[in-house]
């Protein structure tokens, strides 16, 4: 594999950012690893962060590069701050960056698939939340998208509305403002109602939350909607918390489940 930390400018933010990216790479005599690379350009996973972190926290809590090193899978993980994976109402325009600038970047930097077949999104946590907006909004663009732990419905933990675990008043402020969220683009919930009646073709969905993880409901409430829907949508619950011991077996689950060649058919 090819391990990458890239720096480079974003336009639609205005400043300098990062991300770490993972190429594969064909190999045969590297020790205690076996590479593994296409023949054309590799498929790409877009795998995304939570809040209290950043573009380097899934290499540096996981084993993440020798788990995608046989399936010939790019790897790039973004860092979009705590921005919710949205255009923020008083500071940046972190979904247009994610969503039309990062890809493009990504073509134009590396030898990654542009084939909606062959992309896919991930994510924990608000990163769990920004994997199923972008794959709701834009589900012509994927082929799979997976929550982990996802913070699934935004607008429920208004300061507001919710007082159990709810996002800090001046974060909301920041990201959200004075707009409304439930029914608008930033609430997956109802993005899942639009697509549900849209009737169009989605994505493959994959959500995964531990029994003693606080935004379980969170994610009990996008399973039981898509289900009155009839969404198809893989989900693991079970044994965990809302942490690292339970991303790194999750996301391996997830690459398992991911329609890769290497994976064989999709189920």
């Amino acid at each position: 594999m090819a391990l990458l930390h890239c720096d480079f400018f974003a336009e639609t933010l205005g400043l300098s950012t990062s991300m770490t990216v993972i190429l594969p790479q064909r190999t045969s005599a590297q020790i205690g690893l076996a590479g593994t690379a296409p023949a054309g350009d590799p498929p790409v996973l877009y795998l995304l962060h939570g809040l209290s972190d950043d573009h380097t926290i899934w290499l540096r809590r996981t084993s993440i590069e020798r788990y995608v090193a046989p399936l010939g899978l790019a790897v790039v993980m973004p860092r979009v701050a705590r921005s919710f994976y949205t255009d923020e109402a008083h500071g940046n325009r972190y979904w247009t960056f994610l969503s039309e600038e990062l890809p493009q970047l990504c073509r134009s930097f590396f030898r990654v698939s542009d084939r909606p077949a062959d992309t896919f999104v991930a994510g924990l946590s608000m990163g769990g939340y920004g994997a199923f907006k972008w794959a709701l909004r834009h589900p012509d663009r994927f082929a799979a998208a997976a929550s982990l732990s996802g913070a699934l419905d935004v607008a429920g933990r208004s300061p507001a509305r919710h007082d159990g675990h709810p996002v800090d008043a001046r974060l909301w402020h920041t990201v959200f403002g004075d707009r409304q969220v439930a029914g608008s683009p930033d609430d997956v919930l109802h993005l899942l109602d639009r697509a549900a009646d849209d009737g169009g073709r989605l994505p493959r969905l994959y959500l995964a939350c531990g029994d003693d993880d606080f935004l379980r409901p969170d994610s009990v409430r996008f399973a039981d909607a898509a289900r009155a829907r009839g969404v198809p949508l893989t989900v693991r619950f079970g044994p965990g918390g809302h942490d690292w011991a339970y991303w790194d077996a999750r996301i391996q689950d997830v690459l398992a489940w991911l329609p890769l060649p290497a994976n064989g058919p999709a189920e």
